[in-house]
Order: structure tokens, then sequence, then C-alpha cells
């Protein structure tokens, strides 16, 4: 994996949550073992602490370090200015706080990911508290979209911070910052899965093989 050619030595880095981001932690730790990398990890979910423990990876949690080099994740729509939407998993939360520590933020995607604009293929997750995720649902629905909570009300799905999720779908988003502030300044969120102005390179496979684009913006 192109990505993987970031690492170096002595980093600290963040691993991501998600099927991409398992194949390059998977690749970190061939690496470790290969080479004798020396790395620390912070991993952005449960399920990722876990696959990295079994490999092997020495990890750290987020509180423990200032600042990561790199991290390597995933996600589910970039559009040209590198904006994302990521959240499927519903691990956005905690992703989007490795990523605004890292000096480097590395999204590695498929070019169907690739969209004009956001919210052309994916809904915008949005965590919320649990106590007021009715409420959340028609304070986002306000703005413009249509909410429906994962799982079922009988059954939501929980993120590892304990809180539902809303899939928002807002349509074509031309100004998701704008968006995300918006969304952000609601109460009962937790976070959006609207990523602005975090994202430092994409690596991006398209049917002639694998493009690295840097974001000197």
């Amino acid at each position: 994996m192109r990505a993987l050619a970031f690492i170096e030595d002595g980093m600290t880095v963040g691993l991501g949550t998600g099927t991409t981001a398992d194949f390059a932690t998977d690749g970190l730790a061939r690496r470790v073992a290969a080479e004798g990398l020396r790395l620390r990890c912070v991993p952005t979910s449960e399920a990722t602490a876990r696959r990295a423990e079994k490999l092997g990876l020495p990890l750290l949690d987020l509180n423990d370090i200032t600042m990561i080099d790199v991290t390597i994740d995933g996600a589910d729509e970039v559009d040209a200015a590198f904006n994302l939407i990521k959240g499927a998993g519903g691990a956005h939360t905690r992703e989007k706080l490795v990523a605004r520590a890292t000096r480097l933020e590395l999204i590695v995607v498929d070019e169907c990911k690739v969209a004009r604009y956001l919210g052309e293929k994916f809904p915008v997750p949005v965590e919320v508290l649990p106590f007021a995720w009715q409420h959340a649902q028609r304070l986002l629905e306000a703005l413009g979209c249509m909410a429906t909570l994962r799982g079922s009300a009988a059954a939501p799905f929980r993120t590892d911070n304990g809180n539902a999720v809303l899939d928002c779908d807002f349509g074509a988003i031309t100004d998701p910052a704008a968006l995300e502030a918006r969304i952000k300044a609601l109460p009962g969120v937790v976070e959006s899965g609207l990523f602005v102005g975090l994202v430092g390179a994409l690596v991006v496979g398209t049917s002639e093989g694998v493009e690295v684009r840097m974001n000197n913006g």
C-alpha cells in the first residue's frame, strides 16, 4: 500500500477504522516485523485497537501524546477540496479527534469515493446523545436534511462512546465548513462526520493504478 511509504522509524502513527484502514494496519505490522520499525500507535476505535494489539503493534491512548506524525484512514466520500464524509462505521468522533492531533492526515480511497460535492453519495453521520436523539433529529432536519436513526428505536446502533448515530441526507453540500459548524452547534450533538480542512494527502486507487494527491492549499 502506497500510504505506508509515509511511515518512518520513530513515528507516532494514527490507526484508522474500517476495511481500508485495516489493510493499512496489517501492512504496518508487516513492516514492523520485517524492518524493526519503532512506532507508537493511536487507534481510532475499539475494533482497531483489538486488531492492532493482536498484530503486536504498540498502542497509546490519545491522552498520552501531544502530536501524531501520520494517520492513515479511509473515507466514505471526498470532494475536490479534500473534505470528507466519514462515519459509516460509527467511529467518526474518535477519528476526527485523532485527525486534529495529526500533522499529516492521509486518506486512502477508491476513485468511486471521489465526488464533486459531499453528500452526493453518502449521508452525513452525526453522533448524538441517546438521551436527546429525537430532539437532535428535529433540530438537524430543520437544517434541511432527512435524519434517520441508525439501527432502530428498539435496538439503536451504539458508538464506542455509547452514543447514537443519525444519518443525515442533505443532498449535495456546497459549503461543508458552514454546515459542519451549524451541526456542531446543536444541543445533543457530539460530532458530525464532516471532516473539513484536516486532510493533507489522498491516496486514490484508480483503474490505471494508484495516485497520490497532496493538499497544498
